[in-house]
């Protein structure tokens, strides 16, 4: 039987954004409190949790996807270290010009995770800061998005936030337990 997911955006949800550049190395990748105490919401309901990212820095050669998967790793420790974890990563590491069905907003990280972990996609979440993660969960059919950006901006989400630590209490309100 498959479980519904909370799936989240990397760069500005799971960690601090790095405004128009890329988080190129451990040293700069900032754990977001409001994540952790959103992850453990999620994991207290019995939900899994899969991390979705677009990483054109890997396309443009900024970091190797040697170094991203690195990078990866150690995010998991460090969410090991809290009591928690992610069921997976997964990352597109084209150009956006390139067209393929991996990038947000299309929605083929949450088809492939759905596959690889038997997840329920009209049952799941999206959590991201810009419209093509909204769009990216729309697209993979998700029941629910929440949008984590200044109220001012328009949005399609069902849920629009300003800060990554105002998920937690959206979360605890809104997911079913899940066996």
């Amino acid at each position: 039987m498959s479980k519904p997911c909370v799936f989240f955006d990397r760069d500005g949800i799971v960690n601090e954004s790095p405004g128009p550049g890329y988080v190129e190395r451990w040293e700069d990748f900032h754990l977001q409190a409001g994540f952790v105490a959103a992850l453990r919401v999620v994991a207290a309901k019995g939900w899994p949790a899969v991390i979705v990212t677009n990483q054109q820095g890997v396309a443009k050669g900024l970091y190797s996807e040697d170094e991203l998967d690195a990078m990866h790793q150690n995010l998991r420790a460090a969410l090991r270290a809290e009591g928690l974890d992610v069921l997976d990563v997964f990352k597109c590491v084209h150009f956006a010009a390139d067209g393929c069905d991996c990038r947000k907003p299309k929605a083929g990280m949450f088809f492939a995770a759905a596959e690889k972990h038997a997840l329920d996609l009209p049952r799941s979440w999206m959590i991201g800061d810009s419209e093509k993660d909204v769009e990216a969960g729309d697209n993979a059919g998700c029941a629910a998005t929440i949008r984590v950006c200044p109220l001012d901006e328009k949005t399609a989400a069902d849920f629009h936030v300003a800060r990554m630590d105002e998920v937690a209490a959206i979360l605890e309100k809104e997911l079913e337990p899940c066996a």
